[in-house]
């Protein structure tokens, strides 16, 4: 009886995450990215999507925990602690947001295939190193697996991409 007025025990926070892709395009290992602070996973372990088009959308439901000034990169945390950054290109810092729109801010919680980013593609390319966008997890250390199960190409907030597994 006290179980029906009290909820029984507490809901558990699922360990698990899947990503699905935040951008169309072509999906690429880590190691491929031309820049070693994402080939070598200094900032942690992940994908990198080379993007079709200029559309950023959250790859998980959660909330806004960093969104750099220049609007190039995000900092996504998922209730089960997974913390996920979107780097949009490479020395896309320089750019100094020109060409970045964001839709979001710091602090607003985000479902799968929220919009969170747009940018101009074409302007990427000409101004920064790369149009490569590292998805990484920051907390890595605090995983327990990861794996990349999509290949090939993908759609952004469709394509089932990661699957994370936190300890």
């Amino acid at each position: 009886m006290f179980k029906k007025l009290f909820g029984g025990k507490s809901k558990e926070v699922s360990k698990d995450t899947t990503l699905v892709a935040p951008l169309t395009g072509t999906i690429l290992p880590l190691s491929e990215v031309p820049d070693p602070v994402f080939s070598q996973k200094m900032m942690g372990d992940g994908f990198a999507i080379e993007p079709t088009e200029g559309q950023v959308v959250s790859p998980v439901e959660g909330e806004v925990v960093q969104l750099f000034h220049t609007k190039h990169a995000i900092g996504l945390k998922t209730a089960a602690g997974t913390e996920v950054l979107i780097h949009i290109g490479l020395e896309t810092v320089a750019m100094e947001g020109e060409g970045f729109e964001a839709h979001i801010q710091q602090g607003d919680k985000v479902k799968v295939g929220s919009p969170l980013v747009t940018f101009d593609l074409e302007l990427v390319k000409q101004k920064a190193k790369s149009t490569i966008t590292p998805v990484v997890i920051t907390n890595s250390d605090q995983m327990a697996s990861f794996d990349v199960v999509a290949q090939g190409t993908v759609q952004k907030g469709q394509t089932e991409s990661a699957k994370v597994t936190m300890k």
